[in-house]
């Protein structure tokens, strides 16, 4: 991690605009002209840098945004794609045909649960389910068909933590491609830093940080990417999950104050964490000492950055876990929505929401209760005020009672 810090390293991009604006122009056309047919032809054949033909390809815009991504996870390049969806599936299937396997963390999130358990196997791809942070169960998963390992690095919504290090170290001696889906943790983590082949984004989340854009990005080579968009057999060019030029311009600018609005939302996340578990509540947060994989998370993330701003409380019941959630958006501590790194806290109950895509018994297996609470703790500024008024709503249900 020495010598890289991926917020400098967004910092000292600098792209003028096209009349010398501070901000990048928008390029807000699906396709371009061109002084000739004959660089028409050379662009179709990828062998004309700097021209644009249509923006299914690429837009200036989008080529910006790839660029600020790419210096951010410290990889070659990137692809911003119009949902996290729209990254993780061309990517996988760029990966993978007909007869291959994936071995995939357990506790994903649930479209990409769905995407491998119930599409994926319609085109001949299987994928195997194990527990991520058991190495040697990785290991004992993989087959002469794998290609593809496959995690989170927190995952979603259990908040298990990858040991990314360990597991590129097991995809190197099987001559596997490491897949990580980096989402709940930017800048915290660096995942490329520690060996995983491809990193991805829904940039929806933290990275554009105010809920009114989808998007995801994958962070690669430069010769991944590039078959991704090949015009013949690329994934991302063929299936057309491609980012409008107007949002890419708008994640760009949230991108900038990424690692103020981290840092804030680590703090918050932390100090509710200590609270609420001594509290006695049941609550799972990597920064605290009672996570399992506190230790081995130390030593990956980039400390400035915090440990992430997802918690979990479990509250007992269902019907405990919806009155809580009602109560505390009525008082204003947040909304009852799915997605995260928002400004205000979100929370909802993943068993019947983000993670429902999973049948029952694999989420009791996995131990995701019926009770448990995913908080995407907000911006607050006054964490303990509203550390404070949450403890209220808790007393009022009964679910602390002192």
């Amino acid at each position: 991690m020495k010598n890289f810090n991926p917020a400098d390293n967004i910092q000292d991009l600098q792209c003028f605009g096209e009349f010398g604006g501070v901000n990048p122009s928008i390029s807000d056309s699906s396709t371009y002209t061109f002084l000739s047919a004959k660089t028409m032809f050379d662009t179709f054949e990828g062998n004309m840098e700097g021209c644009y033909l249509y923006s299914r390809h690429s837009s200036p815009s989008n080529l910006y945004l790839d660029k600020a991504l790419a210096a951010m996870e410290g990889t070659e390049t990137a692809n911003v794609s119009a949902s996290g969806m729209g990254a993780i599936t061309p990517t996988l299937l760029q990966l993978c045909g007909t007869g291959d396997h994936i071995v995939s963390s357990r506790t994903i999130y649930g479209g990409t649960y769905a995407f491998l358990k119930n599409f994926t196997p319609r085109l001949g791809i299987k994928t195997t389910f194990v527990d991520i942070t058991k190495l040697a169960v990785v290991e004992a998963a993989i087959t002469a068909e794998t290609k593809v390992l496959y995690c989170e690095t927190v995952s979603n919504p259990l908040l298990e933590v990858a040991d990314i290090e360990g597991l590129s170290k097991i995809a190197k001696r099987h001559n596997l491609t490491l897949v990580v889906d980096n989402t709940f943790s930017p800048l915290s983590v660096s995942p490329a830093r520690l060996g995983a082949d491809i990193v991805i984004h829904s940039l929806t989340k933290y990275i554009n940080g105010s809920s009114d854009t989808v998007g995801g990005v994958t962070c690669a080579s430069r010769e991944f990417i590039d078959s991704l968009k090949n015009v013949n057999s690329g994934a991302s060019m063929l299936l057309g999950p491609t980012m409008d030029s107007l949002r890419s311009a708008s994640v760009m600018k949230n991108l900038r104050t990424l690692h103020i609005r981290m840092k804030q939302h680590s703090h918050n996340a932390m100090y509710l964490a200590q609270r609420f578990e001594k509290d006695g509540l049941k609550t799972v947060y990597p920064g605290l000492e009672s996570h399992p994989s506190h230790e081995i998370y130390k030593t990956m993330i980039n400390p400035e950055y915090g440990f992430g701003g997802m918690i979990t409380l479990d509250v007992g019941t269902l019907a405990k876990a919806n009155e809580l959630m009602e109560l505390m958006q009525s008082k204003n501590l947040g909304y009852l929505a799915v997605s995260l790194g928002f400004y205000k806290t979100l929370f909802s109950a993943p068993g019947t929401s983000t993670s429902s895509e999973i049948p029952l018994e694999e989420q009791i297996e996995m131990g995701l209760t019926d009770g448990l609470i995913r908080f995407s703790i907000g911006l607050d500024n006054d964490i303990e005020r509203t550390y404070q008024m949450m403890k209220a709503c808790m007393m009022d249900l009964n679910i602390l009672l002192s």
